[in-house]
């Protein structure tokens, strides 16, 4: 059985990033392949229990010059911190085949290309050179051009900036298969590389929502009654936070918000919780791709707000998920009627995932036959 080997963001804190590398390590399997996840330390080369220990210190420092109130506020967070990247780890450990090394750009094991048939960078921003990825590990470098195969990857950005396009432009140019998660990205790879992308769905839409309730857990901050699901990770202005709380009372809906440090189950709640949070809501309120993406997957209503905050925008990743669904009027911008904000048509989305599918098994079967 031929070996792929992922490359990607280990990211213990995110959940869009566990459930794309679960995805797609279950997409390869699907094709018949034996799939292991590289940790890859290319940003941050520290392991990830140095991680932890080496941010829990520098957070302590801070605290020094604070009131006990403040202390005890900030021993909390600490520890609810690492109470969910606990969770994220067990998700990962669960249900993600990882390797037993790490990777970063100035420790590759010189075995390494040749220990795998394969592969892939993708999915997740592991092109964003704004979180400083778009490293040469990102772009495979240390393996056989004939080996590097892009699955979905995003830049998370609609321009890259020009101190980076000459790095940039060697890496794509030196990758066997290029595809992409948004149209944007296709555009920056046509700019740099004058070279096609295919632009193919995000991994975890790749997985049905049968297969996906077969890994979630049932969460301990879920309502017994009807609820609406926040899941935002910008800031939410006052006006947003206004209007949320009007559409959960004209529909009597309790409000649970994911990454509320002041509930801690909810802080804490793992992937798995996730996706049974977003299966259970009556309405979805986010800013984030995969909270999208899961809502659709899962039939559940939703509304997309404006990213805000210092963080880049993340638009186009939507928008572009957004047109590829022709649900560009989930938008808050688009709603103004909160009384018919219930009303949504997915009769649409069967037929657009299994068109999507297809595209991507397509892909991914020629470039890892060839």
């Amino acid at each position: 059985m031929k070996k792929i080997g992922i490359i990607t963001i280990n990211d213990y804190n995110n959940y869009g990033n566990r459930l794309q590398n679960y995805a797609t390590q279950e997409v390869l399997r699907y094709l018949g392949f034996s799939v292991e996840t590289i940790i890859n330390h290319s940003v941050n080369s520290i392991p990830y229990d140095y991680i932890e220990k080496e941010s829990l210190l520098k957070k302590v420092k801070k605290i020094k010059n604070k009131s006990i109130q403040q202390i005890f506020q900030k021993i909390r967070s600490i520890k609810l911190q690492k109470k969910r990247m606990d969770e994220f780890k067990k998700f990962t450990l669960n249900f993600i085949n990882e390797s037993e090394y790490v990777v970063s750009n100035d420790n590759v094991p010189s075995s390494l290309n040749n220990e795998f048939d394969f592969f892939i960078s993708g999915s997740d921003q592991i092109w964003n050179p704004v979180y400083g990825h778009g490293t040469p590990i990102d772009f495979l470098m240390f393996a056989d051009e004939e080996k590097r195969i892009a699955y979905a990857p995003s830049f998370g950005i609609s321009e890259i900036p020009s101190e980076y396009e000459p790095s940039f432009k060697i890496g794509l140019s030196k990758m066997s298969k290029l595809s992409v998660r948004e149209k944007s990205g296709a555009e920056i790879i046509k700019k740099l590389t004058g070279r096609d992308a295919d632009v193919l769905i995000d991994p975890t839409m790749m997985l049905t929502a049968e297969k996906w309730l077969s890994v979630s857990q049932p969460a301990s901050c879920k309502s017994q009654g009807k609820y609406l699901l926040t899941y935002f990770l910008g800031d939410l202005p006052k006006q947003n936070k206004v209007r949320i709380q009007k559409i959960a009372k004209i529909y009597s809906l309790e409000i649970i918000s994911l990454l509320d440090i002041n509930c801690e189950k909810a802080f804490t709640a793992g992937p798995g919780e996730f996706i049974d949070l977003i299966n259970s809501a009556s309405i979805v309120c986010t800013d984030s791709f995969h909270g999208v993406v899961f809502s659709l997957l899962l039939g559940i209503p939703f509304i997309v707000f404006e990213r805000e905050g210092k963080e880049p925008s993340m638009g186009s990743r939507i928008q572009t998920l957004l047109a590829i669904f022709d649900m560009r009027n989930r938008t808050i911008q688009n709603i103004t009627d909160d009384h018919n904000i219930m009303r949504i048509d997915f009769s649409k989305v069967k037929a657009v995932l299994e068109n999507e599918r297809e595209k991507t098994i397509r892909y991914l079967s020629t470039a890892l036959n060839d």
